[in-house]
C-alpha cells in the first residue's frame, strides 16, 4: 500500500574519510581539522569498519596532561585515562563501532543515533564494510519534501486506502509539514487509524484530525426527505416499491380502510 520508506543508501553521503588502525594521534587530529568532521572510522584491510574515534576519545589526552588524578577518579574513569595514554587509532577508537546499515529506514538511523549519543554513523553493507556516511542533517532532509508531494502521498496511500468510496469527501491540507483532514466518514474508529498512517508518511511534520463520523437517523428532521449516504438512498428506494414501510411521520392521515 505504503510508498517504499527512504533508506540511509538514499541520503548518506558517499565521500567517507577515515583513518587505519595504526593512524597516530596527531594525524588524527590532522585530518579532524582538514575535512572539518568530529569522528572518523577506523578501518582494517579493505574496508571493514572496526571502530570510531570521535573528538570525546581525543580530550582525555589534554585533560589529563598536566595533571595526576586521585585514586577514586582513576577508578571512575579507567576508560578516559587509557586514552589520555594513548599514541594510535587502534588504542584510542570506540569499539565495537557504532554503525548502521545501508539499507536500515531513516527512521532506525535517528533512534541509533539517539540512543547511542552519536552525530553521525559510518554506513556498512553486510560484510561490514564502509559505504558511506550518515549524519543528523542528513536524516532530516525528508523534511525538505514539498507539501504537495506530501499532500498526494497522503491521498494516494491513506485517503485511498482507508476511505475507498469518500476520496472527495475527506478533505487534506498540508502546511509546512502539518497535514489537516476533515470531513464526515461513516466509522470513526478509523480516525486514530488515519492519524497514525499519515504521521508515517515521510516529511509529516504533525497531523491535526478533524474527521466527524456521519449524523445518526436521529439527528434527521421529520421534513428531511433525503438522507445522506448510500444506505439512505437504498432504504427510500425500497419504501418505494413497496418492499419497506414509510416512516410514521411519512404516512399522513388514513382512513378506516387503512387507505390515505
Amino acid at each position: 500500500m505504503f510508498d517504499t520508506p527512504h533508506i540511509v543508501r538514499d541520503v548518506m553521503t558517499l565521500t567517507v574519510v577515515a583513518v587505519g588502525r595504526d593512524a597516530p594521534f596527531k594525524e588524527i587530529v590532522r585530518t579532524m581539522e582538514q575535512w572539518k568532521v568530529s569522528a572518523l572510522p577506523v578501518l582494517e584491510g579493505e574496508g571493514r569498519v572496526i571502530g570510531v574515534v570521535s573528538e570525546a576519545d581525543l580530550l582525555p589526552k589534554e585533560e589529563f596532561r598536566d595533571r595526576d588524578p586521585g585514586r577514586r577518579e582513576q577508578l571512575d574513569r579507567w576508560d578516559d585515562l587509557a586514552k589520555a595514554g594513548a599514541a594510535d587509532a587502534e588504542e584510542l577508537m570506540s569499539t565495537p563501532a557504532v554503525s548502521v546499515h545501508e539499507n536500515a529506514t531513516l527512521a532506525q538511523a535517528a533512534r541509533i543515533m539517539a540512543v547511542k549519543d552519536v552525530k553521525r554513523l559510518p554506513v556498512v553493507d553486510d560484510e561490514g564494510m564502509l559505504r558511506g556516511i550518515v549524519s543528523r542533517s542528513d536524516l532530516l532532509k525528508v523534511f525538505l519534501r514539498k507539501d504537495e508531494d506530501i499532500e498526494e502521498e497522503v491521498r494516494r496511500t491513506v485517503i485511498s486506502y482507508l476511505f475507498p468510496a469518500l476520496t472527495s469527501h475527506v478533505r487534506v491540507r498540508v502546511e509546512e509539514g502539518v497535514v489537516t483532514l476533515s470531513g464526515r466518514i461513516p466509522d470513526t474508529s478509523l480516525v486514530s487509524v488515519a492519524a497514525r498512517l499519515v504521521r508515517a508518511v515521510e516529511g509529516v511534520v504533525d497531523v491535526e484530525c478533524h474527521l466527524t463520523g456521519e449524523p445518526s437517523s436521529d439527528e434527521s428532521l421529520p421534513g428531511d426527505a433525503v438522507e445522506p449516504g448510500s444506505a439512505a438512498r437504498a432504504r427510500m428506494s425500497a419504501q418505494r416499491e413497496g418492499r419497506a414501510p414509510w416512516p410514521a411521520w411519512s404516512r399522513g392521515t388514513t382512513d378506516e380502510t387503512g387507505k390515505r
